[in-house]
C-alpha cells in the first residue's frame, strides 16, 4: 500500500472546464488532489450570474455567461474524449446543460469531494528549498487565510473573466453608456436603444445579432480581413475600426461619423494570474505567457502548468489533452526534456509564428495549426491524440458559424466513429 505521505499532491487552481479535467487525471495518477474553485459551484464560465462588478466576498465576478446563450459549437466535439456529452435532440445546447454535463462528469470521478468551494487563490510562490509551492487560500465563507504546501501545481483558471478595453481618444467625452462585453447579461436593457458592437469575434457577432432584436439600430465594427460572410439582420450594419469617440458616438476610419446611445466593447480578455508572485518565473505581455513549453509547463519551475491558454481550439478537448501531456511527465511516466531543450523547442515555435505574421496577443492562437499542436502534443508524450473526426467536425462547425450566425445552430451532427461524422439535417 502507497504511504500517503509518499503521494505527490496536486493543487487545482479552478473547477471549470480545465480544472475539472486536471483533477480527474490527478487522481488517476494516483495523487492527493485538492481544488480550489473561488464560486459556490463547478462549472466556470457555464455558471450564469446576473451579477456584475463585484461578489459578496468583494471579489470580481468571474463569469461573463449572458441569459440564452447556446454553445457555438457542436456538442460532439464539446465533451471529453473519453467522456462525451449525452445524446439529445440538438447539437447546440443552452449553457445549463454544458453545466449539467460537467456536474455528471465530476461525479462520475469522484472529484467533488476534492473541492474545496468559495476558496479564492490570493498566492502561489515557490518554497524556500524550491522543491514544492506554498499556495496561500482565502477560505472566504470563514474569511480566513490558510496556508498549504503541494509538490505540483495545476492553473485552470481560465481566461474569459477580465475585460481587455481598448483605448480610444475622447473615451472620457462620450455621453452614452460604455460597457464590456463580460458585462452583458441580455438584450433587454437595450430596448430602443441604438448601439455600436466593436470587436467582430464569435461573442462580438453573437451579441449585435441578439441586440438587434431589441435595439433600433446595431453598427458592429470590426477589422476583420474579409467581411463576414454571414447575413444580418436589416437594422444591423458593419462598419471599418473606430478612430475615436465623440460626445454623442464615434468616427470611424473611413472618415464617416454615426451617434450610438451605447457603445459594447467586445474586444477579448486578459490573461491574468494575480495569485502568482514575481518569483514563480512566470511573465505575461499582451496575452503572451511565457517562458512555457508546449504552451503550458513553467520552463523555469517544471512542476507548475497552465491548461486550457491556447484559443481557436475545441476547448474541453485540447484541455483533456494538455492535461494527459502534464500528468504524463508530473507522475514520472516520462522524463521531462532539459531546461535548456524545453526553451529551444518554445523558441523554434515561436520564430515560426513571428514569421507567420503573428502578433504577442497571437501567442497562443492555434485556429489554422490547432490539430499540428495536438499531434505534438500527443507524440511528444506518448498519449492518446484527439480522434481525427473531432479535428474534421470542429473545422466544418467553425466556418458555418461564421457563414451563417442567425441559422447555424439548427445543424444537427452525429459522430458515427472515430473518422467520421455526419450533417442529419
Amino acid at each position: 500500500m502507497v504511504n500517503e505521505k509518499t503521494k505527490q499532491t496536486y493543487c487545482v487552481i479552478g473547477a471549470g472546464t480545465a480544472g475539472l479535467c486536471a483533477a480527474r487525471h490527478a487522481l488517476q495518477a494516483g495523487g492527493l488532489v485538492t481544488v480550489f474553485e473561488m464560486g459556490k459551484q463547478l462549472g466556470g464560465t457555464w455558471v450564469f450570474n446576473e451579477e456584475t462588478g463585484k461578489n459578496e466576498y468583494g471579489i470580481d465576478v468571474h463569469s461573463s455567461m449572458y441569459k440564452g446563450l447556446k454553445t457555438n459549437l457542436p456538442k460532439e466535439i464539446m465533451g471529453y474524449p473519453d467522456f462525451p456529452i449525452p445524446e439529445q435532440e440538438s447539437s447546440y445546447i443552452p449553457a445549463e446543460d454544458m453545466l449539467h454535463f460537467f456536474q455528471q462528469f465530476a461525479e462520475s470521478f469522484g472529484i467533488l469531494e476534492h473541492i474545496r468551494f468559495s476558496h479564492y487563490v490570493v498566492r502561489v510562490k515557490p518554497t524556500i528549498d524550491e522543491k514544492g509551492w506554498e499556495v496561500i487560500v482565502r477560505d472566504c465563507p470563514n474569511d480566513r487565510l490558510v496556508t498549504y504546501t503541494f509538490d505540483y501545481v495545476l492553473i485552470c483558471n481560465g481566461h474569459y473573466h477580465t475585460p481587455n478595453l481598448p483605448k480610444y481618444p475622447g473615451m472620457n467625452v462620450f455621453r452614452g453608456k460604455q460597457m464590456h462585453s463580460h458585462d452583458y447579461r441580455s438584450n433587454e436593457p437595450f430596448e430602443g436603444e441604438t448601439v455600436l458592437v466593436i470587436g467582430a469575434g464569435p461573442s462580438g457577432m453573437d451579441m449585435a445579432y441578439e441586440i438587434s432584436k431589441k435595439a433600433d439600430r446595431v453598427t458592429l465594427s470590426h477589422h476583420l480581413k474579409d467581411k463576414p460572410q454571414t447575413v444580418f439582420p436589416d437594422n444591423v450594419t458593419l462598419k471599418p475600426d473606430v478612430v475615436r469617440l465623440t460626445e454623442t458616438g464615434v468616427q470611424y476610419e473611413d472618415g464617416t461619423s454615426q451617434d450610438f446611445s451605447v457603445i459594447c466593447y467586445s474586444t477579448g480578455y486578459k490573461y491574468t494570474f494575480p495569485f502568482l508572485s514575481v518569483d514563480c518565473g512566470i511573465t505575461v505581455e499582451d496575452n503572451y505567457v511565457q517562458p512555457l513549453y508546449k504552451h503550458c509547463i513553467n520552463i523555469r519551475y517544471p512542476t507548475m502548468a497552465f491548461i486550457g491558454l491556447p484559443f481557436y481550439v475545441c476547448a474541453a478537448q485540447m484541455m483533456d489533452l494538455q492535461a494527459r501531456f502534464c500528468l504524463k511527465f508530473f507522475s514520472g511516466g516520462k522524463a521531462l526534456p532539459t531546461r535548456e531543450e524545453m526553451s529551444a523547442d518554445t523558441m523554434a515555435e515561436m520564430e515560426e509564428r513571428w514569421k507567420r505574421g503573428l502578433k504577442k496577443r497571437q501567442a497562443h492562437m492555434m485556429g489554422p495549426v490547432e490539430d499540428r499542436y495536438y499531434d505534438d502534443l500527443a507524440q511528444t508524450a506518448d498519449i492518446e491524440p484527439i480522434k481525427p473526426v473531432i479535428k474534421k467536425l470542429h473545422k466544418i462547425s467553425a466556418m458555418r458559424f461564421s457563414e451563417d450566425l442567425v441559422n447555424f445552430r439548427s445543424d444537427k451532427f452525429r459522430i458515427v466513429d472515430d473518422e467520421t461524422f455526419v450533417k442529419i439535417n
